[in-house]
């Protein structure tokens, strides 16, 4: 679609087929659509999806439950769009070839927590120790996880002590995920000398510079 107005005849012509009458820019609304004594459907034009479109739908709805954003390509993150727009309560439509279809009717939204993310979420906000990371830092910078702290103490002892058995790592690193961390070894931190018992390898000591760790 080359302009918003080409969206117009598709949007009318799928409103009018279910029973409406159907006016563009009525009072600042792109369009509107009247069925009986129903609620009016407001559409909002945009050749593409964006915050604009969005901003527009959120103010209409103080008109009208019935909101929905119509646009003249597909989006590229479709499932964000949707999900965008479920929370929101509007509905969305594509045109495409003079076709409008409808994508998403708008309903009212109601919530629905993930528990389990819940959890990891305040887990992860217990175990790390101190602010180590800035908000908003660039994520090709290494994060400082609760996890990633663990390994550190792990490696530290390690790099003091020489190799020590899991358990006595865990006890004197406060690292209840000691075990995890060595045999996993995900950072290549660590090797198992025998069963039960781990040293640094060089690139765990190059870890501990890197994070600015000196061995306890």
């Amino acid at each position: 679609m080359t302009l918003e107005s080409d969206l117009y005849a598709p949007v009318k012509a799928l409103l009018e087929g279910q029973g409406y009458v159907v006016k563009g820019e009525v009072r600042g609304c792109d369009v509107v659509a009247v069925r009986g004594k129903e609620p009016p459907v407001v559409v909002e034009l945009k050749r593409t999806f964006g915050l604009g479109l969005v901003l527009q739908g959120v103010d209409r709805l103080a008109l009208t439950d019935l909101v929905y954003l119509a646009v003249g390509q597909w989006p590229k993150q479709m499932k964000n769009v949707k999900k965008l727009c479920r929370r929101l309560g509007l509905g969305f439509i594509v045109v495409a070839k003079d076709r409008a279809d409808v994508v998403l009717d708008p309903v009212p939204y109601v919530p629905r927590q993930n528990r389990r993310k819940a959890g990891r979420l305040l887990g992860e906000h217990a175990r790390r120790v101190g602010d180590p990371n800035v908000g908003g830092q660039a994520m090709r910078a290494p994060l400082m996880t609760a996890y990633r702290q663990e390994a550190l103490r792990c490696a530290e002892l390690l790099a003091t002590n020489g190799p020590m058995k899991v358990a006595a790592l865990r006890a004197a690193g406060d690292a209840p995920k000691a075990a995890q961390i060595l045999q996993q070894d995900v950072y290549g931190w660590f090797e198992r000398v025998e069963r039960g018992v781990y040293a640094i390898t060089p690139k765990g000591r190059e870890g501990l510079k890197r994070f600015d760790r000196k061995p306890a």
